[in-house]
């Protein structure tokens, strides 16, 4: 297929593949936090396209909600867990209904999102100083500061700490968060294709048809609640204004959300690299990943303006490109707007947030795994030896500070003037600042490439071409 012959219907189709690709993972984020459906669908399409300008129009990449930014809006927002909580939370739900529980739960989120917002906007930050960086001392000296040794544990550490709460949502109806994974790795596994690429979106639609089915049948999820509750979704029109969120600031969710931004920074230069060697283009040369970060960052503040989530440059529909083999950023530019139009549907989103809380917990399942997973895989694409007592001695270090400081009593507190935090909130990015420091004052051997080598992309597979 000779890619700059394609005719206008055909690029169509091929960004309605692309809009496709990004849509599971990317409406999982709002539905996951509290979001608006229709904001994130808008924001990751003006984003994309701020991307696109930003570059010259030359990377063929796609931005979508950022599951590493999830961690971060979990951390302000959860009424047990976040920097808002609720006091006493156990005492005051005790013996309360479930639905009570929930509506209780969610009216706290909705009240303390435009600090994750915020927080998010000012975290855009981090993109424009590394994109400075960057521009100023060149990639392969700014690698050098934030090597895989640092950035893979921190993507494996974001995966872990989202487990708990996978295992929460999928505990309402264990039989659907069952039924929603298995179709996922059947899929991802044996699926071609569409079918393997859109693995997330056909494990949350086919456990939807049969929740439907149980609904109708008169059964209930575990708890005696129904299985699906139908909300507005008479009253919601095909086209609307979505209810868009102005942003409120706090100093500490904006230190808490730091570090999930330096995990995108890092899956960004992977995304860039990637794309460079299936499409033979160097796009951290020409546009420059000092361009590309702009960019991402630039999308991500947008978001953050008016209620959206964080963005990232996404790893589906890097797959997408690899498969089609069609690299012109028209086709992701259509695809951008298809996702700005589906914002502006009330009726889309009703039904999207009709899907059961059990489901996205089995689709969780996967993808908190395979953010762990990614940081794993980074970590050998890279060739960082741990066989180096350096090496082993940061990994060691950032593991145990962010998965141990969760289990500190929160009556242990760190003062920062008038404001006392739990000291279980803040293991990320504590393990964050300590690989940093470590990996800069430890001793290098001279045979050690992972303190410079560029992380590696991933290798096409084979049968998906």
């Amino acid at each position: 297929m000779n890619e700059k012959t394609l005719s206008f219907p055909k690029m169509s189709l091929l960004g309605l593949q692309h809009l496709f690709a990004m849509f599971g993972a990317t409406i999982l984020v709002p539905l996951l936090t509290g979001l608006d459906v229709q904001v994130t669908l808008i924001a990751m399409g003006v984003g994309t396209l701020l991307f696109h300008l930003c570059s010259k129009g030359k990377v063929p990449g796609f931005l979508g909600s950022s599951f590493a930014i999830l961690a971060g809006i979990r951390l302000i927002t959860d009424p047990v867990g976040g920097i808002f909580a609720i006091e006493g939370w156990n005492v005051l739900t005790y013996g309360m209904a479930a639905d009570a529980v929930a509506a209780l739960r969610n009216e706290h989120i909705r009240s303390v999102l435009p600090y994750a917002t915020g927080a998010i906007l000012c975290t855009a930050g981090v993109y424009l100083v590394v994109a400075l960086l960057v521009k100023v001392i060149g990639v392969k000296k700014f690698m050098t500061f934030l090597p895989p040794v640092v950035t893979a544990p921190t993507v494996i550490l974001i995966g872990t700490m989202l487990a708990p709460f996978a295992i929460s949502q999928s505990s309402e109806n264990i039989l659907l968060a069952a039924i929603t994974l298995a179709i996922i790795i059947i899929a991802s596994t044996w699926g071609k294709g569409m079918a393997k690429i859109t693995s997330i979106l056909l494990g949350i639609c086919g456990a939807y048809i049969i929740a439907l089915i149980l609904n109708a049948a008169g059964m209930t999820n575990a708890n005696g609640s129904d299985i699906i509750v139908f909300t507005n979704l008479s009253d919601a029109g095909i086209v609307g204004v979505p209810e868009f969120m102005l942003p409120r600031f706090h100093w500490l969710a904006i230190v808490i959300m730091i570090p999930f931004a330096i995990a995108t920074v890092a899956e960004h230069v992977g995304d860039m690299v990637a794309l460079s060697n299936i499409t033979g283009n160097d796009f951290v040369e020409e546009p420059g990943l000092h361009r590309t970060l702009l960019g991402d960052g630039l999308a991500s503040a947008f978001s953050g303006l008016i209620g959206g989530p964080g963005n990232t440059t996404y790893g589906e529909n890097v797959g997408v490109v690899a498969l089609t083999k069609v690299f012109n950023p028209r086709v992701i530019q259509i695809g951008a707007v298809y996702a700005i139009a589906l914002g502006f549907s009330p009726i889309v989103a009703a039904v999207i947030r009709s899907i059961p809380d059990s489901i996205i917990g089995g689709a969780s399942f996967m993808l908190y795994g395979m953010i762990a997973a990614v940081g794993i895989r980074n970590l050998v694409e890279s060739r960082v030896d741990v066989s180096k007592t350096k090496n082993m001695t940061i990994i060691a270090v950032m593991l145990i500070m962010g998965i141990g400081m969760r289990f500190v009593s929160p009556a242990i507190m760190f003062n920062f003037g008038d404001t006392a935090v739990p000291i279980d909130r803040l293991g990320l990015a504590i393990a964050v600042v300590l690989g940093v420091v470590l990996n800069a004052v430890l001793p290098s051997e001279k045979d050690e490439l992972s303190e410079v080598s560029m992380p590696l992309a991933p290798p096409v597979v084979e049968e998906e071409k």
